[in-house]
Formats: structure tokens, sequence, C-alpha cells
């Protein structure tokens, strides 16, 4: 045991001297009711510039009325999976309404995005197989394909070519193709379309994981492929979180019914875990109506990407080519990163620095992400001290 413990401790200084070491910043309170913009850390009041609440809907009233409502009518929790006595009419009503949103036949509900990815790769590929997917491609996604005892293969990144070269080696082995739709750390979208008739002339799955595309991209939030003008029936599996751009919590899997059902039977992450409480599906089904009338949070939201943009690039931000509300700030090694993130912290903002192994050797970044709930004179704010921040701390990769 105490060799153990040892091994534990080394492990833990050397990620400290390689400036590796993550830790967790505690968000105390919330500077201004409703607002997901302004937080407090450390008693001071921050701009959030890292979470992932695109439309700014994670304190909006509506969704916390309806998680209210629900606690008060069903209790906090669900007790119980799924398949025992643990899904109810929020569940149901739910998984309904994402399967219209998303023009699918069916939705299944799950506790999460990892857990749902896990679940799809799973289910859907094994021993004596192949999957193919993008080389930057959400972990787990990676870790699904590990865990099926699949032969894995990863493909650079956004390059359909190089992934036909891998579906060529053994197209009668391949049996799924995954990839996000928007790149969590990087903003860029995936060639959809072209992994789609890739994927129609293999015979195989292709999953897209649009997590952080559904609910924000496209002109009605219908994520990548709306961006892309990709019909639903070109992607058989799409899997959806609600934890992002509809600021609650959970994911689902939408497809046609008899891909649903047979997740229902096989998915081991779905079948063998407590359900979500309902008063968080309550939540995100009020999260999907508003963000279905309220086009104006996308509309802004667009506004606010180009703006920093221009303003960042004209200062001097070494950012990479993105055109989401996800915007890499380029500096490459540890060092300057962490020493980005703190001059922006004591300028007022919460961006926070990204290392490896989130994102490969050599291209360490911030990740600013813009949100709906952001105004001008933030995002004008954070650029004019990105500016200042990043002076001669630019490495490679920015466009």
């Amino acid at each position: 045991m105490k060799r153990a413990a040892h091994a534990l401790e080394a492990e833990l200084s050397r990620l400290e001297a390689a400036q590796l070491r993550r830790r967790r910043i505690t968000a105390e309170g919330f500077a201004e009711p409703g607002s997901r913009a302004l937080l407090t850390v450390r008693g001071r009041t921050l701009v959030d510039f890292s979470s992932n609440d695109y439309l700014g809907l994670a304190r909006h009233p509506a969704l916390a009325g309806a998680m209210r409502a629900a606690a008060d009518a069903a209790g906090a929790g669900s007790a119980a999976s799924h398949l025992v006595t643990g899904h109810g009419a929020e569940h149901q009503q739910l998984e309904e309404e994402l399967a219209a949103f998303t023009g699918r036949a069916r939705a299944l509900l799950f506790s999460s995005g990892y857990m749902a990815n896990l679940a799809v790769i799973g289910a859907l590929a094994g021993r004596g197989e192949r999957v193919v997917l993008d080389r930057l491609s959400h972990a787990s996604l990676i870790d699904g394909a590990r865990l099926s005892g699949a032969d894995l293969r990863r493909y650079a990144h956004a390059d359909a070519r190089a992934a036909a070269h891998f579906v060529d080696e053994d197209p009668e082995h391949t049996a799924l193709i995954g990839t996000d739709g928007v790149f969590s750390m990087d903003g860029d979208l995936a060639p959809v379309a072209e992994l789609a008739q890739l994927a129609r002339r293999a015979g195989a799955w292709l999953v897209v994981d649009d997590a952080h595309g559904l609910g924000v991209v496209g002109a009605g939030g219908g994520g990548t492929l709306e961006e892309q003008g990709v019909e639903s029936s070109e992607v058989p599996v799409l899997i959806g979180t609600l934890g992002k751009a509809f600021g609650s919590f959970g994911a689902f899997v939408a497809g046609e019914a008899a891909l649903i059902d047979y997740l229902t039977q096989k998915a081991r992450s779905y079948i063998y875990t407590t359900a979500l409480p309902q008063p968080v599906a309550a939540a995100s089904r009020a999260a999907l109506k508003v963000a279905q009338s309220e086009g104006w949070r996308r509309t802004h939201l667009t506004a606010l990407i180009g703006r920093f943009r221009r303003r960042a690039l004209g200062c001097g931000v070494p950012l990479a080519a993105s055109g989401t509300a996800i915007q890499p700030v380029m500096l490459g090694s540890e060092a300057a990163v962490l020493a980005a993130q703190r001059a922006l912290e004591a300028a007022g903002f919460c961006v926070v620095a990204i290392r490896p192994p989130t994102v490969p050797p050599g291209s360490a970044r911030l990740r600013v992400t813009l949100t709906a709930a952001h105004t001008e004179a933030q995002v004008d704010r954070l650029t004019d001290a990105l500016g200042e921040a990043c002076t001669g701390l630019a490495g490679p990769g920015a466009a």
C-alpha cells in the first residue's frame, strides 16, 4: 500500500513539474440573479468565458420553475433504472420532444453524453469489427471504441479521405464511423456529408456526437447537420447533450425506432444505471421550448462571435480558425497558457487554460466560449485584455 501511495505522489509531482496538474475552480455564487455570465470565484466577480451555456439558459427562470414543479410532483430522484421503475412521464415526454426536434422517429435519454457514447459504440461494434474515428473525437467516443473490443483506427482530423483509407483497408469489417459534429476544443465542424457518403458506401453506421452543435449551430438550432444541409437520414445515429446549449443535464441518442429499441435492450450504460431525475428532464423540456421560440439568442451569439473575432485578430490574438462559439486562443506551451489565464483572471475574466492530454502536445490554449448571456461590452473588454495577456506568448496553430 505504501508503495502504491508513493507511486501516486510521484505521478502527481511529475504533472506539477510539467505544469499539467489540473485544479478545479469553485464557483461560489453568481453575482447577478438569472445571469450565468457573471460568477464569484475566491470572492471576486468574474465574467465567465469558459462555460458551455451557449444560449444562456442554465439560470433561466423557466428551467428553474419547471424543475421545482417536477420535484414537488415526482420527487428529487428516480430511485431506479429506466427498465425497472425509474422511467417517468417527464422522461417519456422529453424523449418524444427530442425526437421531434431532431427529426427522428425516437430518442433515448442517458445520464450523460459520456454514457451515451459508450452505449452506442459498445452496442453497434465489437470484436472482429473496425471502428473509424476522427483523431480529435471526444474522449468518450474513443473510450467507447476501446471498450467495445473493436479494432480502432483514428484518421487525421476532419479529413474524410483519411477516413476512407481506413475503411477501404477492411470495408467488410468496418462497422462504424464516428465523429464530433462541432469539435469541443477546436470549434470547427466535421465534414459530415463526406463521411455520410463513405459510411453509406461501406454499409457502416455513421455516429455524429453533436453535443456542441445542437441548439446553437444552424439557423434553427438544428446543429451541424442543419448548418451543412445534411438530411437526418444520412446520419442514422445522432447523439446530443442537454448540459450545453440547453442549460440542463443529461444526453440522448436519436434515430430510427429499431435502433432505439436495440439500444434499450443492449446498451449497458443505459440498462445498469439509475434514471435521470425527472426534475432535470422537466428543466430540459423547458429549455427545448425556449431554445426554439427565442431565436434571438442564436442571432445575438452569432453577432458576438463575429465581433470577438474581428477585435481579437485586430489585437494580435492568435485565434484558431473557428466560426462557432468555441474560440481557441492558441498559445502552444503550458507555461504560456497558464500565464495568460492568470492575467485574465486579474483583469476580471474566467478563461480556463486547456492543456494536454485534453489537447495534443504543443497545442495548449485558452478556450474562450461565447454565449447569448454575454454583452458586446463584455466581449470588447475581453478582447482588449486578451491582446495584453497574449503579447509575446503566441505559439503555433493560430489562424
